[in-house]
């Protein structure tokens, strides 16, 4: 392989492992919050419980994504040096921007949270615990800001040869951006409500701490159902906006060639590079209605851009129906423990299967990002910087000898992480006081 192909692969093997952290901190710090929320307004002991309980869950999942976040900026450096000199003056500045205003809080703040049970008033502790879940959250603004940037980027003047911040409110009002968000946080909701789910389902299957654990439930039911549908209507408006200002993406998500109007969407289809696929049972103009919520609207197909401009469509294609579908999944799994969070113990069998289920709406974030960032491709910025311009002037044994260091070393991390996690959950909640 070469350096460019490495590279890619380096860099997407470390976002997709430090993925696997960041929707749960940003879902379940929220969750944690609300517990706590209601420990103080009700003063019952289990909310209280429940907050020290997922929050040791918590505390595991942060560390670990902290480690592997680091990687991440290092690798702009020393990966993609041309990127860095092309946008380091609007990228750069964002990110300094996402650790200092809010990485820093959220990490100060885990300190005041994890050691202040005792130290604070029930009131304080509370208000720690929503500083950690607004950082967190706050954290991923900037750096969906940061990528929005990469996606459809504004703001900026071209001087040198280099791409400088002109207008920084039009950089943090990029609506790709905030699109982004919206669609990452949704996400994020749906994977800590499978996650309490998933480990509630498992103790009340075995019949432990069955009071403890059917709260939990149902607080986590509840989310599931609001975040699984919410994220698919936002989906939808996202995929709006991904038509207007990146309609070779779209055409790629859709395998969609040729250039029409009243656009079909097959329910079989079969990509194909050259254009050559299986269709079978066309709907006509739905792939209209969802781009442009106009069933007469023309599509872009894929034969109007360049061949060097295609993104691979074989992957966004497939990542993009694998999304949808465990979304589908999800909000069919979530509404089904929704309506019956009261007798949930009822249904063993559905309690058995649910721990299984944890993955999903990981799986479909996981599907999500490649649709983003594969579909963008050949541009690492759109329409001004192609990848093959990003990368740094290093060999590829070099680039080679450090993905597969990071590979082991990260797979040593996941490992006693998963673990960790796996074991104190199994554990359970402490036992009430007195």
């Amino acid at each position: 392989m070469d350096v460019l192909m490495l590279s890619r692969l380096q860099f997407a093997a470390a976002t997709a492992f430090h993925f696997i952290f960041v929707p749960l901190t940003l879902g379940l710090s929220v969750v944690i919050a609300c517990m706590e929320t209601a420990y103080v307004r009700t003063g019952k002991e289990v909310y209280r419980r429940m907050a020290k309980f997922w929050g040791k869950l918590f505390l595991i999942n942060f560390a670990l994504g902290v480690v592997t976040g680091i990687t991440l900026e290092f690798q702009f450096g020393t990966n993609w040096a041309g990127y860095s000199a092309y946008v380091g003056d609007i990228f750069g500045s964002l990110l300094a921007i996402e650790a200092t205003a809010a990485f820093f809080l959220e990490s100060t703040f885990i300190g005041v949270w994890h050691f202040g049970w005792k130290r604070l008033s029930p009131k304080a502790h509370m208000i720690a615990a929503w500083c950690v879940a607004v950082a967190s959250n706050l954290s991923a603004i900037w750096i969906l800001i940061a990528n929005g940037f990469m996606q459809h980027p504004v703001g900026y003047v071209m001087r040198n040869g280099r791409a400088e911040l002109e207008n920084f409110t039009e950089v943090i009002t990029n609506m790709f951006a905030w699109h982004q968000f919206m669609h990452n946080v949704l996400g994020a909701f749906c994977v800590a409500a499978f996650f309490v789910m998933g480990i509630s389902a498992w103790h009340l299957y075995r019949k432990s701490h069955v009071d403890f654990f059917r709260k939990s439930f149902r607080i986590s039911a509840t989310l599931g159902l609001v975040a699984t549908v919410l994220v698919a209507v936002q989906g939808h408006a996202h995929g709006n906006h991904v038509a207007e200002v990146q309609p070779v993406k779209l055409a790629a998500m859709e395998s969609h060639w040729e250039t029409s109007t009243y656009a079909p969407m097959y329910l079989l289809q079969i990509p194909g590079q050259d254009g050559n696929k299986l269709e079978a049972l066309p709907i006509p103009g739905l792939l209209s209605i969802l781009a442009y919520n106009d069933p007469s609207a023309e599509v872009m197909g894929l034969n109007d851009v360049p061949e060097d401009e295609r993104p691979p469509v074989t992957l966004t294609f497939m990542a993009f129906r694998g999304m949808v579908g465990f979304g589908t999944l999800m909000i069919a799994v979530a509404g089904f423990a929704w309506l019956m969070r009261k007798r949930i113990e009822d249904f063993p069998k559905f309690l058995k299967v649910l721990p299984f289920l944890i993955p999903v709406p990981y799986l479909a974030m996981q599907m999500g990002w490649i649709v983003a960032e594969v579909g963008r491709q050949p541009w690492i910025v759109y329409g001004l910087m192609k990848t093959s311009d990003a990368v740094s002037p290093v060999t590829a044994g070099q680039v080679g000898f450090s993905f597969i260091t990071m590979c082991a070393i990260y797979t040593l991390l996941g490992i006693a992480g998963i673990w960790l996690m796996i074991r104190f959950a199994r554990q359970g909640p402490e036992p009430e006081e007195g």
